[in-house]
């Protein structure tokens, strides 16, 4: 029997976990959400889809009125389309028709994600990490250029350059910083690198290309100078609870973290953001890849005897569903008349 479907506006991305499916219960919390702007830099949470066997099982199942979930169908014995619903089947066979158009997406994140370079509520610039005696020295490592970083770093040179103090001033120039270009691997550079290798263990300070990444060389000063500052002043208000510096690693740091200590407010919330992946390819330059949409025709052929077609068709007019989701969000409806007619071989 032949079986026709016309559908619109398919998506043919995924957006949830790979690692779960929709062939299995849902997680008590349900599936990650891997949509998300940062998820979305990793090149394996980029999903894209195709119709396949579960696809058209899930819409004859849909169609003859059967509501349940294809995996909770099929783990019954009286599972309608088990005689032909099997993998490898040459019961089943379909064709997808297809145009693809790619088009900006918005998804929403009901998660509430937070933005990681926003925040809310007043700033509080009186904290002690900006008023103590400690202060100016401390902050100053943000204000010496790249030679004069790797000489305080490795000959311990005392810091003189100044620094506004205040929040927004020390995050303005963390972001600055954080845009300098990468840097050879050689003369006082790796003097400071193997300095810094030395005095904490397992932090990375390559990239791929062997180069010293120096937002991360100033990250970790700043920690050299919470140590070096300790036997002169009491660095206490300048810690988190776990000994760290709030919201700046060894290797970086992160606007929201930092922020969130100096500020009236909560972490900005994010609920949602546009399905969208920027790559940059050797050889072709920056490339964009956005969301995926699908219309055209579905031809589904079902290896049934004329019998069984019938009253297959039938349960489908019974059903009465004029319009179905063919994958994500797909508009779908059969449109010809069901052919009960065997396969030829």
């Amino acid at each position: 029997m032949k079986i026709i479907i016309d559908y619109e506006s398919s998506w043919r991305n995924s957006f949830l976990d790979p690692n779960t499916s929709n062939n299995e219960p849902l997680p008590k919390k349900g599936r990650k959400f891997i949509g998300s702007m940062t998820n979305l830099k990793k090149p394996e949470n980029f999903i894209k889809r195709e119709i396949t066997l579960d696809t058209v099982m899930g819409v004859l199942n849909r169609v003859i009125g059967d509501q349940r979930k294809l995996y909770q169908a099929r783990g019954e014995d009286d599972y309608f389309f088990k005689d032909i619903d099997y993998a490898d089947s040459d019961k089943v066979i379909f064709k997808d028709s297809v145009i693809e158009t790619s088009e900006i997406t918005f998804i929403r994140n009901i998660t509430g994600s937070t933005d990681q370079n926003a925040f809310t509520g007043a700033i509080k610039t009186n904290d002690a990490m900006f008023s103590s005696g400690y202060s100016a020295e401390f902050w100053g490592v943000l204000a010496l250029d790249f030679e004069g970083l790797c000489q305080f770093i490795a000959a311990k040179t005392k810091v003189i350059a100044t620094i506004d103090a205040d929040p927004v001033s020390i995050i303005g120039k963390l972001e600055l910083l954080n845009k300098e270009k990468a840097v050879a691997n050689e003369g006082i550079a790796n003097e400071a690198l193997e300095y810094l290798k030395q005095t904490f263990e397992g932090v990375e300070y390559l990239n791929k290309k062997s180069e010293i990444m120096p937002i991360s060389l100033y990250c970790s000063a700043l920690y050299l100078q919470l140590e070096r500052l300790a036997p002169r002043f009491n660095m206490d208000s300048a810690k988190t609870k776990a000994g760290g510096i709030s919201g700046i690693s060894k290797r970086g740091f992160t606007t929201k973290d930092f922020m969130s200590r100096f500020t009236t407010g909560e972490k900005k919330k994010i609920w949602g953001n546009p399905y969208i992946r920027k790559e940059r390819i050797k050889g072709v330059g920056e490339v964009t890849s956005l969301m995926t949409k699908a219309s055209g025709q579905l031809e589904i052929n079902l290896d049934v005897s004329r019998e069984k077609a019938k009253e297959i068709k039938v349960m489908i007019e019974n059903a009465g569903v004029s319009s179905f989701y063919l994958g994500k969000k797909g508009l779908a409806y059969i449109s010809q008349d069901i052919d009960t007619r065997e396969l030829k071989q």
